[in-house]
């Protein structure tokens, strides 16, 4: 079944992963923790001045993580309607899917360090060699 391009397709696209992202972000607590750790991380990106070259790495961490969150919750949602009662396999598939977005969340934190880590260390060590007076 193809159906030609249209702009119109596009629009209903666009709302629907709207309407996706708003539900991930009402029903899911992670998703409001990640959404605080993505502005956090923006506003450190801009007060340490980062480089397009670390932006880049900054960005396709968050990215990791929200793409992981939103196929974790699509798959359980998934997973909830296929079996409502409770399947050993459906269990073990949910924490699978928990665990990718885990594994995502702690890459992003080591680039989070490999990033802010240097900038962080220099306006410490700064700080702590400054002379009072």
């Amino acid at each position: 079944m193809s159906r030609s391009f249209s702009f119109s397709g596009r629009l209903r696209s666009l709302r629907c992963a709207g309407r996706g992202l708003g539900l991930m972000l009402a029903t899911q607590h992670n998703a409001w923790l990640h959404a605080v750790a993505t502005v956090c991380v923006c506003a450190a990106g801009c007060a340490c001045r980062l480089a397009p070259g670390a932006w880049c790495a900054v960005v396709l961490a968050c990215m990791a993580v929200w793409m992981a969150e939103g196929l974790n919750t699509a798959l359980e949602l998934l997973a909830d309607a296929a079996c409502p009662d409770f399947h050993p396999l459906v269990g073990q598939a949910k924490d699978v899917a928990a665990g990718a977005v885990l594994l995502a969340a702690l890459g992003a934190v080591v680039i989070g360090l490999l990033v802010f880590g240097p900038p962080v260390l220099g306006f410490l060590g700064d700080t702590l060699l400054r002379k009072p007076g």
